[in-house]
């Protein structure tokens, strides 16, 4: 796999990523940093009058700052409502202005799980996008929970990140102030920035009715003979009678897709406007534009961490965290390109040439798109599952076993590869705390991370953060697999059928919303389950976080000593990344054994 990654442009392309990645994030990490610590920076000085109309009218007191619980009630309580909103406004679709197709009411299952997808930052979608959703749901619905629900995983990072720089203090912030700042001054230019560049690469954007197109082919297919009134004319059999029929019109989707491509990427959501997500040309119609998706998505992400090491007060703890996450993803689509550039030994046996030329991309091309090929695929892949997006750039479910492997142990190892906006950061910070602590052990010392002794209360939080996702995962995974209407849903037998069920699980609880695909998800059992594991693998998550910042922010200090771990050097990086995959390897390799492990054995002796 190694050879097959070395011998392509697929190097190239990875460090260009790499490097304009880090070029824009030092310098917008700094400009957060000053945004989330007060500062009106620049022409934004602008928003400030909306900004403080938003406190006056929800009777905010932005000086006042929360304890962890005041914190956590604010956020929870914040979020509940918008999925009550969101739910309403499937619900109510039918009688909604903006709906130039007539679409109609979503299903209460169905409303129910998107309700809780969007709110919770995941975007698991169990719906085609243009032929459920109309135009006013996308904006007023989909689209403004896409900010919310990023804006509050930036929140919470900063919350903990103030439990480390203060000491002696009951308080972390405020979430509303937090919420609205990061909303106002960070997403919002951000998103127009994108939306711009996006429309300028073709993507639509307009609120038009959708599109008939003439076809150069004539479609054949059959279809119900109609009487007069246009009811179906029966058989003796009581079914529809069919009749040949053609066609050469395409009925092409409209909509404001470039606006919400924006902060679907830069909020780390993923929901697509269309079925096809970024592999739709109208979603993604270049390879510029697949490049500039995959550059959003980490953008704020690796901004976080230079927030972190600014607000520290060291700069190099940030650069440490970036640089553990920098080694895992560069691993990742390392080993995602090679395998699906080495393509699929049944095929070459049958004489299909899939060797890289210049005529084409080579390697295993199913599922995937070739404007994209096999190298922009499999690094938007390690992208999108890196990161807690959900978008897609092709069929996850065609993959290789291994290529499908890397994005199914990613999103397992708790989405803290750069993740998503904050929940990126502050997943990796509790397994800094936990490596700390095992360092600790290791030498016997009380552990202490950036001058705070880390307790038995912060290892009981940290213990209930790290296993919630697993909990949920290989529970929910029995549970589908063993009961008749969650194999009703399973369309693939044997081990692949196990991976996309497995892979659903561990993509709603670790908040990703990517799909495997192959599996009838838009069912009451896969709709209330995932549903269930998207809401408790977020904040499950958020609040023994928050009870780690509040429990930080009350202690005090303590100097720096001979004995103190440095937790800034290449050593610190080689225990945290060694942690990571500790843990993930402990939860979930037995459940993997089962699905891709399998899958791959049998593609290697041929079956």
């Amino acid at each position: 796999m190694f050879a097959n990654f070395i011998g392509s442009a697929a190097p190239l392309q990875l460090g260009l990523f790499l490097l304009v990645l880090l070029a824009l994030a030092w310098p917008l990490g700094a400009y957060i940093a000053r945004v989330m610590q007060g500062d009106n920076v620049g022409p934004l000085r602008l928003f400030a009058p909306l900004e403080r109309g938003f406190y006056r009218l929800a009777g905010v007191k932005p000086d006042e700052d929360m304890g962890w619980r005041g914190y956590a009630v604010a956020l929870l309580l914040f979020n509940v409502l918008g999925a009550l909103a969101l739910y309403l406004l499937q619900r109510l679709q039918g009688w909604l202005p903006f709906n130039p197709q007539g679409m109609g009411a979503v299903a209460p299952d169905s409303a129910f799980n998107t309700a809780i997808s969007f709110v919770t930052n995941t975007n698991w979608q169990g719906y085609g996008g243009e032929s459920t959703m109309g135009y006013l749901v996308q904006m007023l619905g989909l689209t403004v929970q896409n900010f919310l629900s990023a804006a509050t995983g930036a929140a919470v990072v900063l919350a903990l990140v103030r439990g480390f720089v203060r000491h002696g203090s009951a308080k972390i912030g405020n979430f509303w102030v937090d919420v609205t700042r990061f909303t106002l001054y960070v997403l919002l230019p951000l998103s127009f920035v994108f939306a711009l560049a996006f429309s300028q690469q073709g993507m639509i954007q307009n609120l038009s009715a959708y599109k008939n197109a003439q076809t150069v082919e004539t479609t054949h297919y059959q279809q119900a003979k109609t009487d007069a009134q246009g009811n179906a004319v029966l058989g003796a059999d009581g079914k529809p009678v069919m009749a040949n029929a053609s066609t050469q019109q395409q009925t092409l989707p409209m909509g404001p897709v470039a606006s919400q491509e924006a902060i679907k990427l830069l909020g780390t959501n993923g929901g697509g406007f269309f079925n096809a997500n970024s592999a739709h040309p109208f979603e993604n119609p270049t390879p510029l534009s697949n490049f500039l998706q995959s550059l959003a998505i980490f953008l704020i992400p690796a901004a976080l961490c230079f927030v972190f090491g600014r607000m520290v007060g060291d700069q190099r703890q940030g650069w440490a965290i970036i640089a553990a996450m920098t080694v895992m993803f560069v691993c990742a689509v390392v080993t995602a390109t090679g395998a699906e550039q080495a393509g699929v030994p049944q095929l070459s046996a049958m004489g299909v040439d899939q060797q890289a030329s210049h005529l084409q991309s080579g390697g295993n091309m199913e599922g995937k798109e070739t404007r994209f090929g096999v190298i922009d695929t499999s690094l938007f892949i390690a992208v999108t599952t890196s990161a807690s997006c959900g978008a897609v750039n092709a069929m996850h479910d065609s993959l290789t076993p291994i290529g499908g492997l890397v994005p199914t142990f990613l999103m397992q190892l708790g989405e803290v590869v750069f993740g998503g906006v904050g929940s990126g950061l502050y997943g990796m910070l509790i397994f800094a705390i936990l490596a700390v602590f095992i360092s600790g052990l290791m030498v016997g010392r009380t552990p202490e991370y950036l001058g705070k002794k880390i307790e038995i209360h912060e290892m009981k939080m940290t213990a209930i953060t790290i296993l919630v996702t697993p909990v949920l995962v290989l529970t929910l995974t029995a549970i589908a697999v063993l009961a008749a209407s969650g194999k009703a849903g399973v369309l693939n037998p044997g081990a692949h059928g196990f991976s996309e069920v497995l892979y659903a699980f561990t993509s709603a609880a670790n908040n990703n919303g990517s799909a495997f695909a192959g599996l009838s998800a838009n069912t009451p059992f896969y709709n209330v389950a995932t549903a269930v594991a998207m809401f408790f693998g977020r904040f499950f998550m958020i609040v023994p976080i928050l009870a780690i910042a509040g429990s930080l922010a009350a202690k005090k200090r303590l100097a720096v000593t001979g004995g103190t771990l440095p937790t800034h050097g290449p050593l610190f990086v080689v225990l945290l990344i060694g942690t990571v995959l500790l843990v993930g390897a402990l939860n979930y390799v037995p459940a993997l054994a089962l699905g891709p492990v399998v899958e791959q054995l049998q593609m290697i002796s041929g079956r």
